[in-house]
């Protein structure tokens, strides 16, 4: 059977998994594709790849999407997104010198009252001596989420932080040589700096907000309106990859997949632990259950809610990254495509939202919702500060701040 070639950029993150089981245990072949999975080791080169054509999909932080359909640092290239690849998975690392400032316990605390005492410190340093903290993109959910944070605990981010770009893979180097004290990036990378003992993990991006957006399969909407059967088929073998990757059964066989030298080039155990949520915090200590640190397939957690894209770009707004429009808000929303969601797994057996948004941050406890096809039960969803983003009232959200 010939198989249609699909290139999709990635960068060496557990949250590339999906594609990379997609390709390695057949289901990609099943749905006639072949996957040929292009590693980077910058979001930009992905993003690149992907505007240039030399890629047909990218795995992607999903606000790069947003950004380069608003041509917020580039012409603008307008992107869909079909299907999200994960949420949350991301960390908060420190350097052993401010992990030793915040005398953090044994295990994660409030992430509310960690926000303050972190915030305390940098309000202490005074000018000169501003926190630096790395973030893997300007336009990532990595960025947002540790300004919502910061901002929520006290934090003046034009006097109190100083937030700079650092590749995934170099973060663990930049912390080790004193380049920054804190970085937010996903895994392995925070498990790595804490295996080499050049930093201890404060906070996870799953006690910011519960279900927190993270990566998405990204595709140049030409190519989404001229190939929409191709792009079926493979959100039908991304959606395949999910369960695989959740089942407990082949935990380590997948990670010895990812850890792979064209993959991840990683450590297999560091790898299994961020996919089975079992962090450790610092070096010598053992592993902790961190509930939905990563959060894939369970719940429609691939289901690009436009209610995320929105919110996002309302933080694209109070970090000072675009001015709000309606005419931008819209662009923005666009972007996450459940139409072709629901287009691609119509007649398989997943749960099929029939909304395309909700009020995000809203649930404290377990909620049925109203689908076009299974069941679906939506879990605890809050930001940390208890706060909930309704996408019909954004202006009045951000004149609130």
């Amino acid at each position: 059977m010939s198989l249609d070639v699909v290139r999709i950029g990635f960068l060496p993150l557990v949250d590339a998994g999906l594609p990379i089981l997609a390709r390695e245990l057949g289901f990609a072949e099943a749905e006639g594709l072949d996957l040929q999975l292009i590693r980077d080791m910058s979001w930009a080169t992905v993003r690149d790849r992907l505007l240039y054509g030399h890629t047909q999909a990218a795995h992607l932080i999903a606000p790069l999407a947003l950004a380069s359909s608003l041509g917020l640092d580039r012409p603008a290239v307008p992107l869909g997104v079909p299907f999200v690849l994960g949420l949350n998975g991301n960390a908060v690392t420190v350097s052993m010198t401010l992990a030793r400032e915040l005398r953090l316990g044994v295990r994660l605390g409030d992430p509310a009252e960690v926000g303050r005492r972190l915030v305390e410190i940098a309000k202490a340093r005074g000018p000169g001596r501003t926190l630096r903290f790395g973030v893997v993109h300007r336009f990532s959910s990595h960025n947002y989420m540790l300004q919502y944070w910061l901002r929520g605990s006290g934090a003046d981010m034009s006097r109190d932080f100083e937030i700079v770009t650092i590749p995934p893979p170099f973060a663990a180097d930049a912390l080790a040589a004193g380049e920054i004290d804190g970085v937010c990036v996903g895994e392995p990378w925070n498990s790595v700096a804490v295996a080499r003992g050049v930093g201890a993990i404060v906070t996870v991006t799953s006690r910011i907000w519960r279900r927190g957006v993270e990566k998405v399969l990204a595709m140049r909407t030409s190519v989404l309106d001229e190939e929409q059967e191709l792009a079926h088929r493979l959100v039908r073998s991304l959606y395949e990859a999910g369960k695989a990757f959740i089942d407990s059964g082949n935990l380590f066989t997948n990670a010895a997949i990812l850890a792979r030298a064209e993959y991840l080039d990683g450590d297999a155990a560091l790898i299994a632990r961020a996919m089975s949520d079992r962090i450790a915090l610092a070096s010598g200590r053992d592993p902790q259950h961190l509930p939905d640190f990563m959060f894939q397939h369970r719940e429609a957690a691939n289901y690009p809610w436009v209610s995320q894209a929105a919110w996002l770009y309302s933080q694209m707004v109070l970090c000072g990254h675009t001015q709000y429009s309606p005419e931008g808000y819209s662009t923005a929303c666009g972007v996450f495509r459940p139409d072709l969601y629901r287009a691609a797994l119509y007649g398989s057996d997943a749960a099929l939202p029939g909304a395309n948004a909700k009020l995000e941050g809203s649930l404290d406890q377990d909620m049925g919702v109203g689908t076009i096809q299974g069941r679906l039960i939506l879990g605890p969803d809050r930001f940390f500060d208890h706060r909930s983003f309704d996408p019909d009232t954004i202006e009045a959200y951000l004149v609130q701040g």
